[in-house]
C-alpha cells in the first residue's frame, strides 16, 4: 500500500476520534452550565447599590473577595482577569465579580438596580436616566478611511 495513503488514513482516524470525545465532551460541559445557570436564577436578587471602582484584575490580586472564591477556582483560572467591581450596597463596601458583556455597561460612581447572585453581578438597570453604551473601537482600516 502507498505510504501517503495508510498516513492519510491514520491522520482522518485520529481527526475523528479527536472529534467525537470534543463532541461528548462538549455536551457534558453544556449541560453542568444550563444547572449552574438555573441555580444561578433561582437564587438572583434585585438590590441598589452604588459602583465606587471597577477593574479588569486577578483572582488571586481582588481584595475583599472571599476565601472561598479563591480556593474553588480551578488551578488554571487562577492567572486570568477577571471583573471585579468595588460597589457601596447600604452602608458596607463589597467587592463583586461580574459578567464580562455587563462590565463595560456599568458607569463609575453611579447608583444602579443590579441583578445579583451572590458575590455576581448578572445584570444592571439604570436608577436615574439609563446606562450609555459605550462606544466601539474602530478598526485599523476604519479610522484611514474616515481621514480619506
Amino acid at each position: 500500500m502507498n505510504p501517503f495513503l495508510v498516513t492519510l488514513i491514520v491522520i482522518l482516524v485520529i481527526t475523528a476520534v479527536i472529534l467525537a470525545v470534543l463532541y461528548f465532551v462538549g455536551k457534558k460541559l453544556e449541560k453542568k452550565q444550563t444547572e449552574q445557570q438555573a441555580l444561578m436564577d433561582s437564587m438572583a436578587q434585585t438590590i441598589s447599590l452604588m459602583v465606587v471602582d471597577k477593574k479588569r484584575m486577578r483572582i488571586k490580586e481582588a481584595t475583599g473577595l472571599p476565601k472561598q472564591v479563591l480556593e474553588q477556582t480551578p488551578w488554571y483560572l487562577k492567572r486570568s482577569k477577571v471583573p471585579v467591581v468595588k460597589v457601596k450596597v447600604g452602608p458596607r463596601i463589597m467587592t463583586m465579580m461580574c459578567e464580562d458583556k455587563i462590565f463595560d455597561l456599568i458607569p463609575l460612581k453611579t447608583e444602579l438596580k443590579a441583578t445579583v447572585s451572590g458575590i455576581y453581578i448578572t445584570h444592571v438597570k439604570a436608577v436615574r436616566g439609563s446606562l450609555l453604551t459605550p462606544e466601539k473601537k474602530k478598526g485599523f482600516f476604519a479610522r484611514f478611511r474616515k481621514n480619506a
